[in-house]
């Protein structure tokens, strides 16, 4: 079953269960999906991966909300925005642990042959083109940084 079916399966029953946080989320996701296909004039369904890449952009945007929520004292927002988040966050598959990233950030700097920070970009470009749905991007970025700068 394909993302957005799962999400449309899930809506349908968040409506059963009158479960209103639930289909709130679950109703943005999916006005963000029909947004996609429309923005690109397909009329058939959103692939995976653009489904995946879509849900990442709405987790990294539930995550600055909160924060931004946080430091405003709007502690109400935020845990609307938690609910939301959590619920995204059911449809992403896990991402590698700091291990296995640093692991992949080691093999993308022998492969692309980096030595120092000027570097930065050739890996990342190397570890995204390989392990763009696996990984945390900014973790990657930041041991990279790390190795590179030594």
């Amino acid at each position: 079953m394909s993302i957005v079916d799962e999400v449309s399966a899930q809506l349908k029953q968040a409506m059963r269960d009158k479960d209103k946080p639930r289909l709130q989320a679950l109703r943005n996701i999916r006005a963000a999906f029909l947004q996609a296909l429309k923005a690109e004039g397909a009329s058939e369904v959103l692939p995976d991966a653009d489904a995946l890449d879509l849900l990442r952009r709405l987790a990294k945007q539930r995550a600055e909300s909160i924060a931004a929520y946080e430091q405003g004292g709007r502690d109400d927002l935020a845990a609307d925005e938690r609910a939301e988040l959590s619920v995204i966050e059911a449809f992403l598959p896990k991402l590698a642990d700091a291990s296995q990233t640093e692991a992949w950030v080691d093999e993308a700097i022998a492969a692309t042959g980096a030595a120092q920070a000027s570097d930065l970009g050739k890996v990342m470009g190397h570890l995204m083109r390989h392990h763009k749905q696996d990984i945390d991007g900014k973790l990657a970025n930041q041991i990279a940084r790390d190795k590179l700068a030594n």
